[in-house]
C-alpha cells in the first residue's frame, strides 16, 4: 500500500477543531488530501486549516454544528461546491455528559449528546451518500472504547455511540454492493480536550484542571489515535480497537460479562 493513499482525495472531517479531529486533519494534510473541516468553534478550526495548508495542503473551513440537520446538509454542500466530489467522511464529533441518569434535571442533556453524537453522524452521511458512491469511498465512524464496555455515569454517550456502531454496521451491509467502505473505531482514552468538555448535568463544563488529573503521560496521543484510524481506513478494515486493553475488554465482555460489570461498578463507587 502506498505511503499516502490518500493524496488528492477531499476528506470532511467533522469535531476538526481539536483532538482527534485535529490530528487526522494534520495526518491527511502530510499525504497530501484536501480536508473539509466541520466545527462549532471557527477561530480553532482556522488554526487547524492553517496548519495543514503549512503541509501544502488543501483545507476548507465550515463552520459546523453536528447536532443541526440544515448544517451538516451545508457542510456537504460546501464540499461539492469546492471539490466537486467526497472520497471520505470521517464523523468524528462527540462530547458527553457525565451524570447518573436520575440526575439530570430533565432528558434535554441526554438529547444533546444523542443529536451530536449519533444523529450527527447521521445527518452527515445521508447527505454525502450520493457523492460516497460515485466515488466508491469510505466512511468512518470514530465511536469509543465505551460503546464495547460500558462506563457508569456516561448512559448517554454510550448509547449514543451505540447506535452510531449499529447505523454504521448496517449501513456497510447496504453499502456493499456500491463499493464504499465502512470503518468502526473504537478508541481507548486519547489524550485531547475531551475531558475538560465533560458537562455535568447542570451544564457545567469540566474544565483544564479536570483533565490534567484524568490524562496520563501512558494514555494514546491524538497523533497516534489519527495514524490508526487512517490506517484502517486506507486498507477498507471493518473495525479496529485502539488498544489491547481495549480488545480484552471486549473479549471479557463477551466471555465474562457480569465481572466487567462489577469492574465498572468500582469505578462509580470511586466517584461517589
Amino acid at each position: 500500500m502506498p505511503e499516502t493513499p490518500f493524496r488528492d482525495h477531499v476528506v470532511v472531517i467533522t469535531g476538526a477543531s481539536s483532538g482527534i479531529g485535529a490530528a487526522l486533519a494534520r495526518e491527511l494534510a502530510k499525504q497530501g488530501a484536501c480536508t473539509v473541516l466541520g466545527a462549532r468553534n471557527v477561530e480553532k478550526l482556522e488554526a487547524v486549516a492553517a496548519e495543514c495548508e503549512q503541509r501544502g495542503a488543501k483545507a476548507l473551513v465550515v463552520p459546523t454544528d453536528v447536532g443541526d440537520e440544515a448544517q451538516c446538509k451545508q457542510l456537504i454542500e460546501r464540499t461539492v461546491e469546492a471539490y466537486d466530489r467526497i472520497d471520505m467522511l470521517i464523523n468524528n464529533a462527540g462530547f458527553t455528559v457525565k451524570a447518573a441518569l436520575g440526575e439530570l434535571p430533565d432528558l434535554t442533556p441526554f438529547k444533546q449528546v444523542m443529536n451530536v453524537n449519533f444523529m450527527g453522524s447521521v445527518y452527515c452521511t445521508y447527505y454525502a451518500l450520493p457523492y460516497l458512491k460515485q466515488a466508491k469511498g469510505r466512511i468512518v465512524g470514530v465511536s469509543s472504547l465505551g460503546a464495547k464496555a460500558f462506563v457508569p455515569l456516561h448512559t448517554s454517550y454510550a448509547a449514543s455511540k451505540c447506535a452510531m456502531a449499529g447505523f454504521l454496521d448496517t449501513l456497510r451491509i447496504e453499502l456493499a454492493k456500491d463499493g464504499v467502505s465502512v470503518t468502526m473505531v473504537y478508541p481507548d482514552f486519547v489524550v485531547t480536550e475531551f475531558a475538560a468538555n465533560i458537562r455535568t448535568a447542570d451544564g457545567q463544563r469540566a474544565g483544564e484542571e479536570v483533565a490534567k488529573q484524568f490524562y496520563t503521560s501512558k494514555m494514546m496521543s491524538a497523533e497516534t489515535c489519527a495514524r490508526i484510524i487512517l490506517r484502517a481506513a486506507a486498507r477498507r478494515k471493518r473495525e479496529v480497537i485502539t488498544s489491547m486493553r481495549g480488545r480484552l475488554l471486549g473479549l471479557m465482555m463477551t466471555v465474562a460479562p457480569s465481572l466487567v460489570d462489577r469492574l465498572a461498578s468500582k469505578i462509580l463507587r470511586a466517584d461517589d
